[in-house]
C-alpha cells in the first residue's frame, strides 16, 4: 500500500472496567500523508502512547474505541479483526514500541526474531532473509551486525536493543512507520543517525507517526506537531510554528522545560577544586570475552576525580564503557587493573589488591543508585512502603523508626506519605523515579551513581526530576556521578564532564569549557550531532 495516507477523525478510545472506565482519548484528528511525518507531543499520561496502540490493533481488550474515520488506504481500520490486523502489522504499517525490553523475544537472538518478521509475510527465501537481516541491522546503525545478530536482548545494551526494534518495524518497507519514542535511549550520535534513517523513510514516500517528550528530536523530523494533554488537543499545526510561535500556555510550559533552555546549575570554580575528594579512581581497565570468544576491552585505562557535593557528568555513545565504569566504581565489578578509593581508603582493586566484600560491606549505605527504568530495580511484591523500608534496613536503621522515616523520605521528593502504601505500577514514569531517589537517599549516601535517571521521562516532568536532585544536592551534600546520553542534562546538572569513547576517556574538563570550546573531534561530534529546537527560546547544549 505504498503511497497511502493514515486518516484519523474524531478518534476517542475508554480504557478499564466498570467505576473505573475511562476515555483517555477525546475526538482526536490528524492525517499521516505520504512522505510527510506527525508527532504526537505531551506529558506521560496525555493519552499519545494509546493512540498509537490504536492505530495498529493493539489498543487492549475491552478498549472502546470510536471515530468517525479511522483509514489506512481504502482500508477502515474500526473494521478490522485480529487477524486482519495481524496481516497488516509489520506488512503496511511498521510499529515501534517504547520498551526495546519488553519488545524483544528475550529467548531468542535479535537476528532470528528480524528474519522472523520476514517470514512470518513470506519475504524472501532463507539466504536473502539472512542478507536482509544484516543490512538491516546496519542500516539503523548496529555495529558488528553479524555479531550482534547472535545475541539475545539481555546481552546488548539500551541503545541496541531500541535500534533491534527499529529494524525490525522497517523490514518490509511498510507504507506507514509508527514509531513510539524511537530514540529515548539513543546517544547523540545514533540519535542522529536513526533520525536521518527516518527521513529516508520519508523520502521513499512512506508517512511517519512520531511519538516522543524529546521536543528537539521532534523538531528535526517533523512536519506537523499535534500537542495532547490529558487525552485531548491542545494545539496541532506546522512544526516551525507549534515549536517556534506556541499559542497555548502548555507548549509553552513543555518548551520550556528542554534541558538547554533552563537555567543552568550555579558552579563555584573555586569552591570545587578545593572540595574534598570524596572518590577517586585511577588507570582503570576491564576485559569480557565476546559470542565470538574474542576479547573486548570495555574500560581502557579510565581516571577520574569526584568531589564532596559536586556532580561529575559522564557522556560518550551507547557501549562507550561509561556504565562498566559506574559499575566498576560502586563496587560491583571488578577491574582487571587500577584502583577506586573512596573517602581515601581502597574500594576496588585489580589482583593482590582486591578489596574482599565483607570488608566493604559496612561502607556500602554511604552509595546510592537511581536506574533509568526504576520498575525494573523494584520488586514486584512490594509496595513503596516496603521498598524504602529495605533501603532502610540496609542502612541499619531499626525498624521501630522505618515509618517515620519513610514519610520523610517521600516529603523529601514531593509526595504524600501516603503514597508508602502504593504500588509501583500505580504510579506515573515521574513518580516511579521519586521512588527510585528517595531509596537511593534513604541511608544518606555519600556518592550516587545516576544511570540516565531521566531519559525514559517527558520533558515537564525530567525538569521536575533534575530540580529534585539539585535541590537534595544541595540540602544533603551528596556527590553524583551522573551517566546521559542527553548533553543539555548533563551541561544543566555537571560541574565537570568526562567524555568516554571506545572505553577510555578522550576529554575532560569544566563543564562551560568543554561545552564552549570542546578540543578533541569526537566531542565537537557529539556536540553537533545533538538536536535543538531552533527559534523556539532554547538553546543548543553547545
Amino acid at each position: 500500500m505504498s503511497g497511502s495516507s493514515l486518516i484519523v477523525d474524531g478518534l476517542s478510545v475508554e480504557l478499564g472496567h466498570g467505576a473505573s472506565r475511562r476515555r483517555v482519548v477525546h475526538d482526536i484528528s490528524f492525517t499521516v500523508e505520504p512522505g510527510k511525518a506527525v508527532a504526537l507531543v505531551g506529558e506521560s499520561g496525555s493519552g499519545k502512547s494509546v493512540t498509537a496502540r490504536t492505530l495498529v490493533g493493539l489498543a487492549g481488550s475491552g478498549a472502546g474505541i470510536s471515530a468517525k474515520r479511522l483509514q489506512f488506504g481504502d482500508r477502515d481500520l474500526r473494521r478490522l479483526g485480529d487477524r486482519q490486523w495481524r496481516g497488516l502489522r509489520g506488512k503496511d504499517i511498521g510499529f515501534v514500541l517504547q520498551d526495546a525490553l519488553v519488545s524483544l523475544d528475550p529467548l531468542r537472538p535479535v537476528g532470528d526474531e528480524l528474519i522472523e518478521a520476514l517470514a512470518a509475510h513470506g519475504w524472501g527465501n532463507r539466504e536473502t532473509r539472512r542478507q536482509r537481516m544484516l543490512e538491516l541491522l546496519d542500516l539503523v546503525g548496529i555495529p558488528e551486525p553479524q555479531l550482534r545478530a547472535r545475541q539475545r536482548p539481555d546481552q546488548l545494551s539500551g541503545g541496541l536493543r531500541q535500534r533491534a526494534l527499529i529494524a525490525t518495524a522497517l523490514a518490509l518497507d511498510p507504507a506507514i512507520v509508527i514509531a513510539d519514542e524511537p530514540t529515548t535511549a539513543l546517544d547523540t550520535t545514533v540519535q542522529a543517525q536513526i533520525l536521518r534513517v527516518l527521513e529516508a523513510v520519508k523520502q521513499r514516500g512512506s508517512g511517519l507517526l512520531i511519538i516522543s517528550h524529546d521536543l528537539a528530536v521532534v523538531s528535526q523530523i517533523a512536519d506537523e506537531v499535534v500537542v495532547m494533554h490529558q487525552g485531548d488537543v491542545v494545539e496541532q499545526g506546522p512544526t516551525d510554528i507549534v515549536l517556534g510561535q506556541p499559542s497555548h500556555a502548555y507548549t509553552r510550559l513543555l518548551l520550556g522545560s528542554v534541558p538547554g533552555a533552563r537555567r543552568h546549575k550555579a558552579r563555584a570554580a573555586a569552591s570545587a577544586a578545593n572540595a574534598h575528594i570524596v572518590l577517586e579512581a585511577s588507570g582503570l581497565s576491564k576485559t569480557y570475552v565476546g559470542p565470538d570468544r574474542q576479547d573486548r576491552r570495555v574500560v581502557d585505562d579510565v581516571s577520574f576525580t569526584l568531589r564532596s557535593g559536586q556532580t561529575l557528568g559522564i557522556v560518550g555513545e551507547s557501549g562507550s564503557g561509561k556504565t562498566t565504569a559506574a559499575r566498576i566504581a560502586l563496587g560491583l565489578v571488578g577491574p582487571d587493573q587500577g584502583e577506586v578509593t573512596f573517602d581515601g581508603s581502597r574500594w576496588n582493586a585489580a589482583g593482590k589488591d582486591a578489596v574482599p566484600e565483607r570488608e566493604r560491606r559496612p561502607q556500602r549505605p554511604h552509595f546510592g543508585v537511581i536506574y533509568q527504568d526504576p520498575l525494573s530495580s523494584f520488586d514486584p511484591r512490594w509496595n513503596v512502603g516496603r521498598i524504602l523500608a529495605d533501603a532502610l534496613e540496609a542502612g541499619g536503621l531499626p525498624r521501630r523508626q522505618h515509618t517515620e522515616r519513610i514519610a520523610s523520605l517521600l516529603e523529601k521528593v514531593r509526595l504524600p506519605a501516603d503514597y508508602a502504601s502504593r504500588w509501583p505500577l500505580q504510579l506515573s514514569g515521574g513518580q516511579r523515579q521519586r521512588i527510585a531517589i528517595a531509596r537511593a537517599i534513604a541511608s544518606n549516601p555519600k556518592v550516587i551513581v545516576c544511570d540516565e535517571p531521566v531519559s525514559a521521562l517527558d520533558v515537564s516532568v525530567q525538569a521536575q526530576v533534575l530540580d529534585l536532585l539539585r535541590e537534595l544536592q544541595d540540602e544533603l551534600g551528596v556527590s553524583y556521578l551522573f551517566i546521559s546520553h542527553d548533553l543539555g542534562v548533563i551541561r544543566e546538572v555537571s560541574d565537570e564532564v568526562v567524555v568516554m569513547l571506545d572505553g577510555k576517556v578522550i576529554e575532560r574538563g569544566a563543564t562551560e569549557d568543554l561545552f564552549a570550546n570542546p578540543q578533541h573531534e569526537f566531542t565537537r561530534r557529539l556536540l553537533a550531532s545533538a538536536p535543538h529546537l531552533p527559534g523556539s527560546g532554547a538553546a543548543p547544549p553547545f
